[in-house]
């Protein structure tokens, strides 16, 4: 009897998830598009690694302006992209003085499309790119960037995203305490 349940159930969901794609061919994030605009804001979070600790919020904050333009990453779908940044630090928290780091960044990177279920869409991303100026809480200018990003396509111009974002000058100083976001954005294609 609860083979019959489960075959059932099993049938009944197969429309569900129909449209799944892994690594999808087809740009799920630019549509027909060549051209996209995205406006980001972040907070900032007291961490030493890749994956930001959500229970260290600090006062740090950024900002970003990217144009994005469609390609592939061996035949998966991906975006290039420019980026302009500003981290706006304010007080001080957990030992460090965060107004110290209200710094501007411009970097390039590329975002690769994950998984694709209807409207959703997940990207996994790096760059590189420098900051205005080194500091004690990051040793050189030079920035390497990893981001995961989860977003909705609201319509054929218009998604919202929220990311994770990671920078670090990945060891090539003394000096490596990363910043790290969680954000949102809205992306338009045009």
């Amino acid at each position: 009897m609860k083979k019959s349940y489960a075959f059932l159930l099993s049938f009944i969901s197969i429309p569900a998830f129909a449209d799944i794609q892994i690594f999808p061919t087809q740009n799920p994030f630019m549509n027909k598009y060549n051209n996209q605009i995205e406006i980001s804001v972040g907070q900032g979070f007291d961490t030493g690694w890749i994956i930001p600790q959500p229970v260290r919020p600090v006062p740090f904050y950024i900002g970003t302006i990217t144009y994005s333009q469609p390609t592939t990453f061996f035949r998966v779908s991906a975006r290039r992209s420019i980026n302009i940044a500003s981290t706006l630090g304010l007080h001080e928290k957990y030992g460090w003085k965060w107004q110290d780091y209200t710094i501007p960044i411009i970097y390039l990177g590329e975002d690769i499309s994950l998984l694709k279920l209807s409207h959703f869409y997940t990207l996994i991303g790096g760059g590189i790119g420098l900051q205005s100026q080194q500091n004690a809480r990051i040793g050189s200018k030079l920035l390497f960037q990893l981001k995961l990003s989860f977003g909705y396509m609201f319509n054929e111009r218009w998604a919202g995203e929220f990311f994770i974002q990671h920078f670090s000058n990945a060891n090539t100083a003394d000096e490596n305490h990363s910043y790290a976001f969680y954000g949102v954005g809205v992306t338009y294609n045009y």
